[in-house]
């Protein structure tokens, strides 16, 4: 199966322009996105595999607009809810909460 993220050999993308010098992390928010990531995955409950596939699984319009970290964050929050960790209505608070808080930069 072939999904937006197997671009291989595919042309009309344009140019890729790395950037010189490029951090690891352009913010703040995705040391911690990676951070959480690595975290969880100590739960046990999936593996190396099944964390890209979740990554994978977005659809294709929003994995090609998405960046690297947030393809991370979906992937994570894929994960905690098909394993019953968290509920999306959990994440969708917390997530109101950070931003009413100014925590993401």
């Amino acid at each position: 199966m072939k999904g937006a993220h197997d671009l291989g050999g595919k042309t009309g993308f344009g140019p890729i322009n790395p950037e010189q010098d490029e951090p690891v992390f352009h913010h703040d928010w995705e040391k911690r996105a990676f951070a959480l990531t690595l975290a969880a995955g100590f739960l046990g409950q999936w593996n190396l595999d099944m964390s890209r596939y979740a990554r994978e699984r977005m659809d294709h319009d929003s994995y090609l607009a998405s960046s690297y970290y947030e393809k991370w964050i979906h992937g994570l929050q894929t994960l905690l809810v098909a394993k019953g960790i968290l509920t999306e209505e959990e994440i969708e608070q917390r997530m109101r909460q950070i931003t009413s808080d100014g925590e993401l930069d």
